[in-house]
């Protein structure tokens, strides 16, 4: 099957500057993000395909062969093969999904692997709810809340050990938070391996615990968090900030706050996706003679042409006046 045209994929014209394509890529990684279509394979597809595109055309020597001599100029590129996976793309475009990251998973964390123990204590998620007026979620904008949650003791510093103690290696286990059970068989010999019953996993244990949390290693707090709000967010979409839910005990993963937000009605306008709508009444000799009307937009008021003869219900379009992705 012979590949599409890589300024097709992305919907920019030839004569595109960098930050154009750059944009269009954005757009197109945050329609198509597998989190946004989980098990969707053609958007998967799409995904990949907006990837070898914008890899090509994000290089000025690279696009410079390709405008010469198609893609027989770019040969076979980092994403051309085939066998590529999502995870190669979070790799390879880390500062392309810095911002888009956070709407899908904290930075598309889910698709790396992780290097912390997966026995150590995690902690719980928080959920908030931000409203946002249409002008903030045409143009992006900075909000700042105080979330309530658990933070480390500030008398052990979330260790749980009493003062001048600290947690000891567990016996049982070694440190390593897992046992290791053989079992003989008529098949042989079975080995199974469990959580260590004495540290819970933990591979530590407290013999003098903290008097002020008791040995957890928290306690109530709160803290302001500033969550950067991209362009174009929709009702409802979730954006996860790993590490800002309730701290873990004893020092394991904290958990994720996980943001969602709410449109608030707006005065004038109707929104349809990255549209939106506006009725205006004419009266009857303005239909009939045309003319020219005022209408309000995000950015001020702009002036339109109304034709003569317009019948009820003509839709005017009014391009580029909405939200700057």
């Amino acid at each position: 099957m012979a590949k599409r045209d890589y300024y097709e994929i992305l919907g920019v014209p030839r004569n595109a500057t960098q930050e154009e394509i750059k944009k269009a890529y954005r757009q197109m990684a945050l329609k198509y993000h597998p989190d946004r279509n989980p098990g969707n394979k053609e958007a998967e597809e799409k995904f990949k395909e907006a990837a070898e595109a914008y890899e090509v055309l994000s290089d000025p020597e690279k696009r410079k062969k390709y405008d010469q001599f198609g893609h027989a100029g770019v040969g076979e590129t980092h994403f051309g093969g085939g066998g590529f996976t999502v995870e190669d793309i979070f790799s390879h475009f880390g500062d392309i999904f810095g911002d888009l990251g956070d709407l899908f998973g904290g930075g598309f964390g889910s698709y790396r692997s992780s290097t912390r123990s997966s026995s150590a204590a995690k902690g719980t998620n928080l959920r908030v709810k931000v409203k946002l007026t249409l002008e903030e979620i045409a143009k992006g904008t900075e909000k700042k809340i105080k979330v309530k949650k658990k933070v480390p003791c500030h008398v052990c510093g979330g260790t749980g050990a009493k003062a001048g103690s600290s947690p000891t290696t567990c016996p049982t286990c070694k440190g390593t938070g897992r046992v290791v059970q053989v079992t003989n068989t008529f098949l042989g010999q079975m080995q199974t391996v469990s959580t260590c019953p004495q540290c819970h996993g933990e591979g530590k244990i407290i013999t003098s615990k903290c008097p002020a949390c008791g040995g957890m290693g928290l306690e109530d707090g709160e803290e302001i968090i500033t969550i950067k709000i991209p362009a174009g967010v929709q009702e409802g979409m979730q954006m996860t900030m790993a590490g800002k839910g309730n701290a873990a005990p004893r020092g394991g993963i904290p958990g994720s706050l996980i943001v969602t937000f709410e449109e608030e009605p707006h005065p004038l306008f109707k929104r349809d996706g990255i549209n939106l709508l506006y009725e205006h009444f004419v009266s009857f000799p303005e239909a009939a003679l045309g003319g020219s009307i005022e209408v309000p937009t995000l950015d001020g008021k702009a002036r339109i042409k109304i034709p003569a003869g317009t019948l009820p219900g003509k839709m005017f379009r009014l391009k580029r006046k909405v939200f700057q992705m």
